[in-house]
C-alpha cells in the first residue's frame, strides 16, 4: 500500500478519500485554495499544501501546483475525487512521467471513454446495446439534419467532450436543429475546449440507470449492481436509489455479465460507471462511461457492504480483487439524496455565503451523511453547490423511503436555501413512491416543485 496519497479534490469527497486513506493505512496529504483554507475536511487530513487562489482554474484545475505538492510531501499517489482533473487523460500522463499512480484507469482509457462518440463505438464493439444516433463526431449542419431524418425525432444532440449537461440540446423537429447545434458547439467550446458534436435518438420518458464497476490489474472485473439517477434537473442528478426499480435478478445478472466482458475487452482498471438509458419499453442503450468514483457511489456501498473508494486505492497499489462476482449480494435498498445549496424556486440558483447552522440527523443504524460543512462555515462562489450527502439504507424500499423522510425531518440548514425541502417534497409525491419515474420528473410533475416551499418552513430547511 501507499504510503501518502495527495487528495486532488476538496469538499465532501475530499473527506471521504481521506477517510478511506486513513483504512487502508496511508497517510492523506490535502491540497486547497485559498478559498478553502478553513474547510473542516482539512482538520482530517495528515498534512495540507495551499496549490493557488480560490477560482479553480488556479488551483484544483492547476495540474503543476497538484503534481508539486504531490512530489514535494513525497506522496505515490494522486486520488483526483470526480470533476476536477478525475478524467483528464493528460494530467494521467502526467503523473506517470513523475512516476505518481494515478488512482484511476490509464490515460487510454480515459481518452476513450471521455470522447463520447468514441466510447459509443466503443461499447458498440464489445458488445452493448448503444442508442441510434451518429457514430462519428458530427462534420456539419447538414449531417445532422439527414441523421435526424433517418432515426427521427426528437433527437438529442451532446458534446462529444461534455458533462454535467453542458453542450446539450434537444430538437422535437428539424426547425430547432440548426439554432440548436449552433448553440450547443459554441456551449461546448466555451466548457470543454472542444465543440464536436454527436446526435442520438432521444427516447422520452427514459430513466437513467448506471452500472458500478471494478476491475483490478490482473484481470478480474466485477459489477456491484444498479443505481436509478432519474430525478434530476437540467441533466444534474438530485436523488439517486439502488437498485433500479424493476430492474429484476435476471436482467441485471445478463446485462452485468456483458459490462464485465466490455470492461474486459477494453482492458479497464479501477472504479467506473456504465450508464444507460432505458425506454417505455425495458430495453437498455448505453450512455457514456464514467472513469472515476462517482457521487452517488454510497447508496452502492450501502446495498454491498463493498467500501469503494477503499478498493480503488488497494487495485491503484496493484492488489487483487478478493470478491469475486457470484459473492456480490445485494441486501434492502439505499437511497441518497444530494444537499446543494441551491434554490429550487429560484431555477436551482446557487447560494454561496455563511450556513449560519449545520445540524444533521443522527448518523448510524442505516442513516449516513457524507458533508465537510458544519455551523458557521462559508460556502465559496467558486465552486459545485454541493455541501452534503444524506443516504439512508432500509430493508425494502418503503422502508428506506421512510428513513429518509425521518431523516430530512431532523435535517436543519440555516442561513442559506438547500434542496431540503425538495427532497421531502419528491419523497412525498405518489409518483415517487410507485417506482419507475423518469428524468423528466420534475417536469411533469410541477406540483413536487410547488410543494418543496411548504415543507421548507420551519425544520428540514
Amino acid at each position: 500500500m501507499f504510503q501518502r496519497i495527495l487528495v486532488a479534490n476538496r469538499g465532501e469527497i475530499a473527506l471521504r478519500i481521506i477517510r478511506a486513506c486513513h483504512a487502508v493505512g496511508a497517510r492523506a496529504v490535502a491540497v486547497y485554495s485559498e478559498a478553502d483554507a478553513d474547510s473542516p475536511h482539512l482538520e482530517e487530513a495528515d498534512e495540507t499544501v495551499c496549490i493557488g487562489p480560490g477560482p479553480a482554474a488556479r488551483s484544483y484545475l492547476d495540474a503543476d501546483a497538484i503534481l508539486e505538492a504531490a512530489l514535494s510531501r513525497d506522496c505515490q499517489a494522486i486520488h483526483p475525487g470526480f470533476g476536477f482533473l478525475s478524467e483528464n487523460a493528460r494530467f494521467v500522463q502526467r503523473c506517470a512521467q513523475q512516476k505518481l499512480t494515478f488512482i484511476g484507469p490509464p490515460a487510454s482509457i480515459i481518452r476513450a471513454m471521455g470522447d463520447k462518440s468514441t466510447a459509443r463505438e466503443t461499447m458498440r464493439a464489445a458488445g452493448l446495446p448503444v442508442m441510434p444516433g451518429s457514430r462519428t463526431i458530427l462534420r456539419s449542419i447538414e449531417e445532422a439534419r439527414a441523421l435526424a431524418e433517418e432515426i427521427g425525432y426528437p433527437v438529442l444532440l451532446k458534446a462529444t467532450a461534455g458533462g454535467g449537461g453542458k453542450g446539450m440540446r434537444r430538437c422535437d423537429g428539424p426547425d430547432e436543429l440548426e439554432p440548436a447545434f449552433v448553440d450547443a458547439a459554441r456551449e461546448a467550446g466555451q466548457a470543454f475546449g472542444d465543440a464536436g458534436l454527436y446526435l442520438e435518438k432521444f427516447i422520452v420518458g427514459g430513466r437513467h440507470i448506471e452500472f458500478q464497476v471494478l476491475a483490478d490489474h490482473w484481470g478480474n472485473v466485477i459489477h456491484l449492481g444498479e443505481r436509478e439517477c432519474s430525478i434530476q434537473r437540467n441533466h444534474q442528478k438530485l436523488l439517486e436509489e439502488a437498485p433500479g426499480h424493476g430492474i429484476g435478478a435476471e436482467l441485471r445478472a445478463e446485462l452485468g455479465e456483458r459490462i464485465r466482458r466490455a470492461m474486459g475487452a477494453i482492458g479497464y482498471r479501477n472504479a467506473g460507471t456504465i450508464e444507460f438509458l432505458m425506454d417505455a419499453d425495458g430495453a437498455l442503450y448505453f450512455m457514456e462511461m464514467n472513469t472515476r468514483i462517482q457521487v452517488e457511489h454510497p447508496v452502492t456501498e450501502m446495498i454491498t457492504g463493498v467500501d469503494l473508494v477503499a478498493w480503488q486505492l488497494r487495485i491503484a497499489a496493484g492488489q487483487r480483487l478478493t470478491i469475486r462476482q457470484e459473492e456480490v449480494e445485494l441486501e434492502g435498498h439505499a437511497i441518497e439524496c444530494r444537499i446543494n445549496a441551491e434554490d429550487p424556486a429560484a431555477g436551482f440558483r446557487p447560494a454561496p455565503g455563511t450556513v449560519e447552522t449545520f445540524s444533521g440527523p443522527a448518523t448510524g443504524d442505516g442513516i449516513r451523511l457524507d458533508s465537510h460543512v458544519r455551523s458557521g462555515y462559508r460556502i465559496p462562489t467558486y465552486y459545485d453547490s454541493m455541501i452534503g450527502k444524506l443516504i439512508v439504507h432500509g430493508a425494502d424500499r418503503a422502508e428506506a423511503i421512510a428513513a429518509m423522510e425521518e431523516a430530512l425531518a431532523a435535517f436543519r440548514v440555516e442561513g442559506v436555501p438547500t434542496t431540503i425541502g425538495l427532497h421531502r417534497a419528491i419523497l412525498g409525491s405518489e409518483a415517487f413512491r410507485r417506482g419507475g419515474y423518469t428524468t423528466a420528473f420534475l417536469a411533469e410533475h410541477p406540483e413536487v416543485l410547488a410543494a418543496a416551499g411548504a415543507t421548507n418552513d420551519g425544520g428540514g430547511q
